[in-house]
């Protein structure tokens, strides 16, 4: 059985692409064959409106045409609406049965208050997508899609000029501190929501996959991993997650390239009952261009900056 994640990075079609939809599906549709994934993990959909109150996921529906996805089943987060918001959705597609999904945002951890930074709390962006999926043995599945807030500075009133030009440093300071509070809140909460589950079942098959926006050595990593060490507690190491991207030899390990420097942002972290399923891993990042040269050129990619990576599992058989 193969999962797989990947960052579309602002899937759009119609007049709102930025790259024309017929050159970003030369690229994306063949990468995202060449997963064979039978559980797919998408960040950055976007819906596009087909009438005055409904979005549809139109740009993937075009996308996946074609394509063993197309016929998967689907589960994606939800804006203030009740259907998918405008930006940047996490949709997971499954070649089994969803049996349950829930979106989770603010549910274990409370938006963390921003002061001094005008403006009230800093609410997360984005929510995790918990999905549970029937594999043909019987057995439950449980699929955590993540996106965690970009080490970019957030928005602060009357601070910007432009999109990547500040007024002043304490602005811009203040932005990255909030956007600093939100990565790690949503660790936090994502942390918690897997203890929960392990909780009520400490055997249960858990993948963890997304856009986690930092490397292994950073903070929000080490949060929703809780490795043996960091806790200090040999009684609670089965709580931990087992990071797959160790699987790779370094000059491999790499999702993202930014000015020159391979990165690995994207990951996808097994509990410890399902490690034991765990096969190999692959990173897709033969094709990657280099993120900071594109935008020093307002270059928009075709494809996407994010390479796409996929665990193979000894899961899914049926007997």
């Amino acid at each position: 059985m193969r999962i797989a994640t990947f960052n579309l990075e602002s899937l759009e079609s119609g007049r709102k692409a930025r790259v024309p939809m017929h050159d970003r599906l030369a690229l994306l549709r063949p990468a995202v064959q060449r997963l064979n994934a039978d559980v797919l993990c998408l960040q950055e959909v976007n819906a596009q409106k087909v009438s005055q109150h409904k979005r549809d996921l139109l740009a993937l529906k075009e996308l996946l045409h074609g394509t063993a996805c197309a016929e998967f089943h689907l589960a994606v987060t939800a804006g203030a609406s009740g259907g998918p918001a405008d930006v940047h959705n996490l949709v997971t597609l499954s070649r089994y049965r969803i049996v349950s999904q829930r979106q989770v945002r603010h549910d274990y951890v409370a938006a963390p208050v921003s002061a001094p930074i005008p403006g009230g709390p800093a609410y997360f962006d984005r929510p995790l997508l918990q999905t549970d999926i029937e594999l043909p043995s019987g057995e439950i599945l449980t699929v955590i899609n993540v996106h965690l807030r970009a080490p970019l500075a957030s928005p602060i009133p009357g601070e910007k000029v432009s999109a990547f030009e500040w007024r002043s440093v304490e602005g811009w300071a203040e932005g990255f501190y909030v956007s600093m509070l939100k990565q790690l809140g949503q660790a936090l909460e994502l942390r918690l929501l897997v203890e929960a589950l392990l909780t009520v079942n400490p055997a249960r098959l858990l993948v963890v996959a997304g856009d986690f926006n930092c490397d292994e050595h950073a903070a929000a990593l080490r949060l929703v991993r809780a490795a043996e060490e960091d806790v200090g507690a040999s009684g609670l190491a089965d709580h931990g997650l087992v990071l797959l991207d160790r699987y790779l030899p370094e000059d491999r390990r790499w999702s993202v390239l930014h000015a020159g420097r391979p990165v690995m942002l994207d990951h996808i972290l097994a509990s410890t009952s399902l490690y034991g399923q765990f096969r190999q891993l692959e990173v897709h990042n033969e094709t990657l261009a280099d993120e900071a040269v594109g935008f020093g050129k307002s270059l928009r990619s075709a494809g996407s900056y994010h390479a796409p990576v996929v665990a193979e599992f000894a899961l899914g058989k049926s007997g």
